[in-house]
């Protein structure tokens, strides 16, 4: 299916232009000591004077506003990479601690430090998550229900009444607005490939999250409140899913080939798949998922605008139009009514197995929980990221030519994969969850 021109980014023309552009128009030196001081305070006012408005209506100018960040977020990353870990865990550490995931921040730190490009957005996909699920433990301390996606967080009275507008037009600069960098939702939804990630961004918002760490402080002192953390929740009926033996050796070494030869993969994300298994040999079972996850979106993405002669859909929308997410890719009919071809295309079972895992209210929805912040890395299980891996390689394997399948087949533990992926029937639907019952 997939034969066509090969694709070298997922964004389009405007929103390529602001993330990867336009904070790097300004080629002036900002001084670090504007930004922050020596202990590790954040001047805000420095970064809050870089936000520019529209004159008509104190909306927010986007543009204006990521071309005057550009160089302190070059600072502020130059910085980072001039301090040792220890020096960085003196001086920063404290200011993480209102988070509910502190220990990440110093992992963040040395993936900057190594310079490798997927690891850095996958550094900037966890930090958008763990922030927020900490902003909306802010919120907490004086709203009562917490929206559920970012944006409206950022826009709420309460982080206002908090944290100050301005700190927060910032943070709509960066995370908060599809009109702007949109660092959370072009990662978490795979269009940006590690190449096209700015490393400076992802310093930027670690310095930013220190920062609302220190506003917070004065905060709860000057209203003698005290900040609660919600508990981490546990996935629902992961052990219903669970229909895939652990991946061997020979799986790993089949998918490893299958990567760079399947059609499924863009060129542009293979990186995220190279690093995906490495992760998962080192037993980061939540990172591998998390790049697994924001990589079958893209490949599905793909399938799904070939299928439905759709080309424009691969691409990141513009502020004024829908991305093509999961939902999108995996309803029984397109936007304008007419049936998607994905679902025929893929077969039932290929389709229960993605609806089980990511939309059923009654499933596990690790996609959404993961990139929300709600589940604790650390105890991430083997046995998801394992299903994902053997599904995945599965997948792959339907976009390699006919010789090098049958090569793959003749592998006892593939051709077990591929007989257990296409007898999957839905364990999620509430169909199953009754019978289960009885």
């Amino acid at each position: 299916v997939l034969i066509g021109d090969p694709i070298t980014t997922c964004l389009s023309p405007s929103v390529y232009d602001i993330i990867c552009n336009l904070g790097f128009q300004l080629r002036e030196n900002c001084d670090i000591n504007s930004i922050v001081t020596q202990n590790g305070e954040v001047c805000w006012k420095t970064i809050t004077d870089c936000v520019s408005y529209t004159e008509s209506d104190q909306g927010l100018d986007y543009w204006g506003s990521v071309r005057l960040l550009g160089p302190v977020c070059e600072a502020v990353h130059s910085h980072f990479l001039s301090l040792t870990k220890g020096q960085f865990e003196i001086r920063y550490a404290p200011w993480f601690q209102w988070t509910s995931f502190p220990e990440l921040f110093p992992e963040i730190f040395d993936a900057l430090e190594s310079l490798q490009s997927p690891a850095i957005s996958l550094s900037l996909m966890k930090l958008t998550s763990c922030l927020e699920r900490a902003l909306g433990d802010v919120f907490l301390l004086i709203g009562k229900e917490c929206p559920f996606l970012l944006r409206d967080l950022l826009a709420s009275e309460e982080l206002a009444q908090v944290f100050g507008q301005s700190v927060m037009n910032v943070l709509k600069v960066f995370v908060g607005s599809p009109c702007g960098l949109n660092l959370r939702n072009i990662l978490w939804h795979g269009f940006a490939s590690p190449e096209e990630v700015p490393p400076k961004y992802c310093s930027m918002m670690m310095l930013l999250t220190a920062g609302l760490g220190q506003l917070l402080k004065s905060y709860l002192q000057k209203t003698k409140l005290t900040l609660a953390h919600r508990s981490f929740i546990t996935p629902t009926n992961l052990e219903d899913l669970i229909v895939f033996p652990d991946v061997t050796y020979e799986v790993l070494s089949v998918l490893e080939e299958a990567m760079t030869k399947s059609a499924f993969i863009l060129k542009i994300m293979l990186p995220y798949w190279e690093v995906a298994l490495v992760k998962f040999k080192s037993h980061r079972f939540a990172d591998c998922a998390i790049l697994l996850l924001t990589q079958l979106e893209t490949g599905l993405r793909n399938v799904f605008a070939t299928l439905n002669r759709c080309p424009q859909r691969l691409l990141t929308a513009e502020s004024t139009a829908l991305y093509t997410t999961f939902d999108e890719i995996l309803a029984k009919h397109l936007n304008d009514g007419k049936i998607n071809q994905l679902p025929l295309f893929l077969g039932e079972p290929a389709m229960e197995f993605l609806w089980d895992f990511l939309n059923h209210q009654e499933g596990p929805r690790i996609r959404d929980h993961l990139s929300h912040g709600e589940i604790n890395l650390h105890e991430f299980s083997k046995e998801t990221t394992n299903q994902l891996l053997a599904f995945s390689v599965v997948l792959l394997l339907r976009f390699v030519d006919e010789g090098l399948l049958s090569v793959f087949k003749e592998k006892a533990s593939v051709e077990l994969l591929i007989s257990l992926a296409e007898g999957y029937s839905s364990r999620c639907h509430p169909v199953f969850q009754l019978k289960k019952q009885v």
